[in-house]
């Protein structure tokens, strides 16, 4: 059952709700995983991508398939740094299943990006992130508003205090990188996600006070 509470003084006790949250299955839509959350907390960089794919719904943990490894090439970070330096988190928070058409995964319908959208609220108040990356069209359209991803590839962005770059979605299934000016374009991005990262102030332990 779904726990939401008015208010939250830590991560540890959004994330605690976050992991058993069935909200959008109470809803009537069918998912195909739990939720997936963040291995660590903490971060002052926040990482905000669409949804998960089936390898990240099996393991419950974020960008674990072939499109974090491309991510993790693209930002010139290992594993380990790469989990250290962003919370990782995404419009939806469980495998939504496969598109009807069988290219790529479904995309989450308005509604459930809505009642996930409590989570990513509470995340940015709690974290107070110094850097946010989007990865993908959606993840740029419910962060910043912005519907052309192309033009905002490659820009600097601000939002509540934080920087924000937009990144494609590294995702085998998009045509976006077929074309050389935006193989250029993520060039650019991507440079700015390691210069601002170099700004990131080093992560904090989750509070364990309750909530």
């Amino acid at each position: 059952m779904t726990v939401r509470k008015a208010s939250y003084r830590s991560l540890r006790s959004l994330q605690a709700d976050t992991a058993r949250c069935r909200a959008c299955v109470e809803a009537g839509f069918p998912l195909e995983s739990l939720p997936v959350r963040a291995p660590l907390a903490g971060q002052r960089a926040y990482l905000f991508g669409q949804a998960p794919g089936i390898v990240e719904g099996e393991e419950r943990r974020p960008w674990r398939g072939r499109a974090g490894q491309a991510l993790r090439r693209w930002l010139e970070l290992d594993e380990d740094a790469f989990y250290t330096s962003f919370y990782c988190a995404s419009v939806t928070r469980c495998y939504p299943g496969r598109a009807a058409s069988g290219r790529g995964d479904r995309t989450p319908t308005p509604r459930e990006q809505e009642l996930c959208e409590f989570w990513r609220d509470w995340e940015l108040e709690l974290l107070r992130p110094t850097l946010i990356v989007t990865v993908g069209g959606l993840a740029l359209r419910r962060m910043l508003g912005l519907a052309h991803l192309t033009a905002a590839v490659g820009e600097r962005y601000e939002r509540d205090g934080a920087v924000v770059v937009p990144l494609p979605h590294p995702s085998g299934a998009s045509g976006w990188l077929n074309l050389p000016a935006n193989r250029a374009r993520l060039e650019v991005a991507a440079a700015l996600v390691r210069d601002e990262l170099r700004r990131v102030p080093t992560r904090r332990s989750a509070s364990s006070s309750a909530s």
